[in-house]
């Protein structure tokens, strides 16, 4: 899963629920997938997460875009079936007051291509609101454009900027339901992880860089807790706040092992050999 290209992920588990909550006018979505903050766990056990607040204007277009605008950027927004609830509650609010700039939770998304000319390219998911005052425990604790992001601090091949990498927490409901799926490529986009890429000049630890020339047993990335603001002048974060101290012992996740093989076939004839998901911990 450690893919030198970060795509969007998709949730496709299908025993994961999403509960929808209204209080005061505000919609929030709650959801248990890749990078959901309402994961049950032990208290002050560490996952990897990619949670935010943005505020900006959002708009519909005809075609059934929706974007918002930040810093005088748009971003696109795309929203799953998962959070549909919180997409419906959002337009008519929007309908209702004629109030186009909202307050939108959201987890980051960034694609990065392999030309050092092309810069990444980020959008958002949408998967909830908050109207006037009302504060939920996510935006209690973040500013607006601010976002928490828990992962491995590492360089990938294709960023010049080092990122944090949001794997796949692992549960074994997850693991079983991988277990069961016969097409690699659902596994994949199941398995993507996020690698956002993180203005922090003086972080306590070194963002870990793999030498692909060099010896077997390079070490690995530190697990590291921030709070950072997103910048849409550079379409990165940057360091505001560290939550916790940078440890070496990384949450479970899961991740799918790179493909062996593939020797003289034509890329019409290329196969993805089925691959079993892989349970990893620094």
């Amino acid at each position: 899963m450690a893919s030198t290209k970060a795509t969007k992920a998709i949730t496709i588990e299908p025993d994961s629920k999403s509960a929808t909550t209204r209080e005061d006018g505000a919609v929030i979505t709650e959801a248990s997938d890749l990078q959901s903050s309402n994961e049950t766990t032990e208290i002050n056990q560490p996952l990897f997460q990619a949670v935010g607040i943005i505020k900006g204007e959002v708009k519909f277009s005809d075609e059934g875009k929706i974007t918002v605008t930040l810093s005088n950027k748009e971003y696109g927004i795309e929203c799953n079936k998962k959070h549909s609830d919180a997409l419906s509650g959002l337009k008519k609010e929007i309908a209702k007051s004629g109030e186009s700039t909202q307050r939108l939770i959201v987890y980051p998304k960034v694609m990065h291509f392999p030309s050092k000319d092309q810069p990444q390219r980020v959008w958002f998911q949408l998967i909830g609101f908050v109207l006037g005052k009302y504060e939920n425990s996510i935006s209690k604790d973040l500013a607006d454009n601010e976002f928490k992001l828990c992962g491995l601090w590492q360089f990938i091949p294709v960023c010049r900027v080092p990122c944090i990498s949001i794997f796949l927490n692992f549960k074994q409901e997850r693991l079983d339901f991988l277990k069961k799926s016969d097409d690699p490529a659902t596994q994949a986009r199941f398995m993507k992880a996020s690698h956002l890429p993180v203005l922090w000049k003086d972080s306590p630890v070194r963002p870990f860089r793999f030498n692909p020339k060099g010896e077997k047993d390079q070490g690995h990335p530190y697990f590291v807790q921030i709070k950072a603001a997103f910048l849409p002048y550079r379409d990165a974060f940057g360091f505001v706040e560290q939550l916790e101290e940078p440890i070496e012992q990384a949450p479970k996740f899961m991740k799918l092992p790179r493909a062996k093989g593939k020797k003289n076939l034509s890329p019409k004839s290329q196969k993805k050999p089925r691959q079993k998901p892989k349970i990893q911990s620094n």
